[in-house]
């Protein structure tokens, strides 16, 4: 009959113990992640655009996707006066923060203002202008999907 050894006289190489025991598990403390500069920015971007009461406010990730901009913030107004008014805030409030180059193209009076703020599109639209180009569509999940 044979007899159980205590685990230290166990037959075989410390080693070989050690790999049997398996890893040591060790906690992982978890760090929250600093905002990016580009988090920030899209901030002041989301936060402006609330404060004029801009409708339908969307952001997409394009990192990856596209190489012109990171993200894309797409937004509604229902008349010319307050896209054109969205817009002009956005832009002095870009300034600010420090972008020192905000482009606005169609702010004098259209149905779409497109607003470069560097890594960040911004896309100012009347809602029938928003529905004919589709760009949620366009840049949305849709596109993982077709890749």
């Amino acid at each position: 009959m044979k007899t159980a050894l205590p685990e230290a006289m166990a037959p075989g190489s410390p080693r070989k113990k050690t790999i049997a025991a398996g890893p040591k598990v060790r906690s992982v403390k978890r760090v929250e992640a600093e905002p990016t500069e580009l988090d920030r920015l899209q901030a002041v971007i989301i936060g402006s655009l609330e404060d004029d009461k801009a409708e339908n406010i969307v952001t997409m990730d394009l990192a990856g996707k596209a190489m012109f901009c990171d993200r894309m913030v797409i937004a509604s107004g229902l008349a010319d006066r307050q896209i054109s008014a969205m817009a002009t805030h956005l832009s002095e409030k870009l300034k600010d923060v420090g972008l020192k180059r905000v482009q606005v193209e169609g702010a004098g009076g259209s149905d779409w203002v497109l607003i470069d703020a560097g890594d960040i599109l911004v896309h100012l639209f009347k809602p029938e202008a928003r529905t004919m180009y589709a760009l949620e569509k366009m840049w949305g999940e849709d596109l993982d999907e077709a890749i």
